[in-house]
């Protein structure tokens, strides 16, 4: 079985998904002759000719509209935005049009949309090219949010993105595009959208991340009996494998890159807060980037969470 990293799995999925179904077809800035801006996508142009392989003008909102068209016309488009910071013009499209054609139709339409974007810091690029701010998407409904952290998962993950009926925002770690490499089979399998996966079993306090989060959750517990929740989607998120750790825990420490202030992270502790308050032990804390504006390059590893901060987490939950 070969070793592939996540470029290389999402072009395998996306390959043998347009070679299963006729109807899945790729379009964004660069997607056809460059093979897009971090080579997803190359080579498709090839097999797949221009009519299902489309480059597209520097417009956001455009790609986003016509993809929308594409799938109530009944395509199954994947688009890609080049980097989530560029993402914002097209939100009204999502919101307003993806979101709730399911809704508006009162179910005679649907909108098996997906948009593909990297996202998060760590690589030095420049303003807007290293957002996280999946917390906008999770706040509405009719849209699904998918963050995968492996190779392995974002091949499953993303086969099961293009079948879903309605529309899927798949954000994909630019930190760990080629910083890891995994067995990846070829030919068909999905994972679930809205499971989440027990990456470690442990019994002293619940660890909560997603996308490349997890990888630095896991740097941080060495010695630590502790439980590893790799959630996959954020919306739906997996409350039942959530609770069920908690509760056996009864301390929670939840990881993530974007800004602290109503960052998803804020969703997963009111929901313990709600369904699960009587079994916790200590405080819950959010280990997460700052209520700043991203910096630029320089300051980039001082604003992610580091493996430092979150085993220092750790040590607080545990004084309780």
């Amino acid at each position: 079985m070969p070793k592939l990293n996540m470029v290389q799995a999402i072009n395998l999925a996306l390959k043998e998904e347009m070679q299963r179904d006729k109807n899945v077809v790729l379009l964004g800035e660069d997607v056809g002759k460059d093979g897009g801006v971090f080579r997803v996508s190359e080579g498709l142009l090839d097999l797949f000719g221009h009519e299902r392989v489309i480059d597209t003008p520097l417009a956001e909102s455009g790609i986003t509209g016509v993809a929308i068209g594409m799938a109530v016309y009944g395509l199954r488009p994947v688009a890609e935005i080049q980097f989530m910071g560029f993402i914002y013009p097209a939100i009204d499209q999502i919101f307003s049009h993806a979101s709730r054609i399911r809704s508006r139709s009162r179910g005679r339409f649907t909108c098996p949309l997906v948009i593909r974007t990297p996202y998060g810091a760590g690589i030095k690029a420049p303003e807007l090219h290293s957002e996280s701010t999946e917390s906008f998407f999770c706040h509405m409904p009719g849209v699904k949010v998918v963050v995968p952290s492996s190779p392995y998962n974002a091949k499953g993950l993303l086969i099961s993105s293009i079948r879903d009926p309605d529309p899927v925002i798949f954000l994909e770690s630019t930190r760990l595009y080629r910083s890891i490499k995994e067995e990846v089979p070829e030919g068909e399998y999905t994972i679930p959208l809205g499971k989440a996966r027990v990456v470690r079993e442990g019994s002293a306090v619940t660890l909560l991340a997603w996308g490349s989060m997890l990888h630095r959750t896991l740097q941080a517990i060495e010695d630590i009996d502790a439980e590893v929740i790799d959630l996959m989607t954020l919306k739906p998120f997996d409350e039942e494998t959530m609770l069920k750790s908690v509760k056996k825990t009864g301390r929670v420490v939840i990881v993530h890159e974007a800004p602290k202030t109503c960052g998803f992270g804020a969703e997963l502790s009111a929901t313990i807060a709600e369904d699960a308050m009587l079994y916790l032990k200590s405080p819950i804390i959010r280990v997460t980037g700052y209520d700043v504006v991203l910096p630029l390059p320089k300051l980039e590893d001082y604003y992610i969470p580091t493996a430092a901060r979150i085993k220092k987490a750790i040590e607080e939950v545990m004084k309780y």
